[in-house]
């Protein structure tokens, strides 16, 4: 039987490997999948974020990834599927896909129209967000964007997103403390059951002690298990425990969110082939392999975590 969507725990957004003609690697994409969702404390699983390269993903790709994903382990793991589009009404017909094959939720990704002053004009995102809500009944995560992107929403935006019924997540990547908190304190000022998950990678320990209710982490896909006990450390109060977690993890996240951080999820890659998980790193362009030096740091940094 399907486990129930909860926003809360863990939740890895995970990459998708490729073969060296650069379509879906199927098998690599199950094994991958199946190792997510048996990893104890994940409690669903993203697919077609930005771990997946979504962007390089047509239509039809995004469908069969969800699709595959769904018939791997979405018996027992239920998958949110990312709504990546600039326009409303393909962010709707993405939705509607994503219903159509038995996703459990909708991760909704700002469009990049925004970021050239969307942030003046909140009704133009509420009426984006609720566009798709009153035409595809699935529960929503809004994915806030760091405000320096020009594309994060304000906190009393954020507030405002909450009071539609079907939002029923923040997944918040503001990166930044001081706008993490203040976006928690606006959502939960509403009264509404609304979960926010930090998407705060580089600092995940302090969103979790702030009060997340979890996280989605593209950096999930390497070490989901690390996180789930950084979470469940954090949510008990053990302060040691946490703190022995989180100096496991910060060689990893020095690596993969070092400059340019475009390449973050190029480097997960290159780290689960490394650990065994996926046969090969290859990556869609315009994203390009990465040089050997940061191979070496990775496997460095694979060393540290003591994976």
């Amino acid at each position: 039987m399907t486990q129930p969507l909860r926003f809360s725990g863990v939740m890895p957004a995970n990459v998708l490997p490729f073969t060296s003609d650069l379509a879906i690697d199927e098998p690599a994409y199950r094994r991958h999948l199946r190792w997510l969702a048996d990893t104890r404390g994940v409690t669903g699983i993203v697919a077609n974020g930005h771990a997946s390269e979504v962007s390089s993903l047509n239509r039809e790709e995004r469908r069969r990834s969800l699709a595959i994903a769904l018939d791997e382990v979405g018996s027992g793991c239920p998958i949110v599927a990312g709504v990546y589009s600039d326009g409303t009404q393909d962010a709707v017909d993405l939705a509607r896909d994503a219903r159509a094959e038995g996703a459990a939720g909708l991760l909704v990704f700002p469009p990049t129209l925004f970021m050239w002053g969307a942030q003046l004009k909140p009704d133009m995102v509420l009426r984006h967000f609720s566009e798709i809500a009153a035409r595809v009944d699935l529960p929503i995560v809004v994915f806030e964007y760091p405000p320096a992107s020009g594309i994060g929403y304000s906190p009393d935006t954020l507030a405002r997103l909450a009071e539609i019924p079907q939002v029923a997540a923040v997944k918040d990547w503001s990166n930044d403390i001081v706008a993490f908190e203040r976006n928690l304190r606006a959502i939960r000022a509403t009264g509404r059951p609304v979960a926010v998950l930090s998407s705060f990678t580089m600092s995940l320990m302090a969103s979790f002690l702030m009060g997340a209710d979890g996280a989605i982490s593209g950096m999930g896909s390497v070490v989901a298990d690390l996180q789930a006990e950084l979470f469940d450390a954090c949510r008990k109060g053990d302060l040691d425990g946490a703190r022995r977690i989180n100096d496991r993890l910060d060689p990893l996240v020095r690596v993969f969110y070092a400059p340019p951080f475009v390449d973050m999820h190029n480097r997960m890659k290159e780290a689960l082939v490394m650990l065994g998980r996926i046969p090969a790193a290859h990556v869609r362009p315009p994203l390009t392999p990465i040089p050997e030096a940061e191979r070496r740091a990775i496997r460095a940094a694979l060393d540290g975590a003591r994976l």
